[in-house]
């Protein structure tokens, strides 16, 4: 067992290693050369200052880091349906919506009232605006595929759109009472 466990009776003996040359120590890299103006060295990607603190949601313990609420999140998917086919209701589109949760919330979206629009067209195309407990979301790139993924499971639907929308922003009373109650806030 890789000589981590030992028997009682066994004497335990402690490994001796000879001495090991030191090795060249790694040369220091300058540090990178700050402005007064701005005391943080430029960094290639996006790193909130200590300044900034998360963003709430809204709901109690699930509080994110801020991300640019400009940045458009779309996902597409399905294919057209045939000419003639049968277009799914919007009671089998809801179903399938409730399949789809955060990951870090125990609510289905739409419980959530992250469902701010579901349009399906005569000819099964479907439309979605969403948003999210709040843009710093962790999963706010990857949430509107998730949605496209469940509804693509439904009989009757074509192509598919769903566009994260920030305004109106979300607050807690778009919230079913289910899910209120499930959250501890009602």
């Amino acid at each position: 067992m890789f000589g981590l466990f030992k028997k009682k009776d066994e004497p335990v003996q402690e490994d001796v290693k000879e001495p090991v040359e030191a090795a060249e120590e790694p040369k220091e890299e300058p540090a990178a050369e700050t402005s007064p103006a701005n005391s943080e060295p430029e960094r290639d990607v996006f790193v909130p200052p200590s300044t900034m603190h998360g963003m709430s949601s809204g709901i109690p313990g699930f509080d994110y880091s801020p991300v640019d609420p400009n940045e458009e999140f779309k996902a597409t998917g399905g294919t057209p349906l045939e000419a003639g086919s049968d277009v799914a209701s919007e009671d089998a589109v809801i179903e399938a919506l409730r399949t789809v949760y955060d990951p870090e919330i125990p609510v289905n979206i739409y419980e959530l009232g992250l469902i701010y629009s579901c349009d399906i067209a005569d000819n099964g195309d479907v439309t979605i605006e969403m948003s999210l407990t709040a843009p710093g979301c962790p999963v706010a790139g990857e949430m509107p595929g998730m949605v496209v993924n469940a509804v693509e499971t439904v009989e009757g639907t074509g192509e598919i759109v769903v566009t994260l929308v920030w305004e109106p922003q979300w607050t807690p009373e778009r919230m079913s009472d289910d899910a209120k109650l499930a959250l501890g806030m009602g």
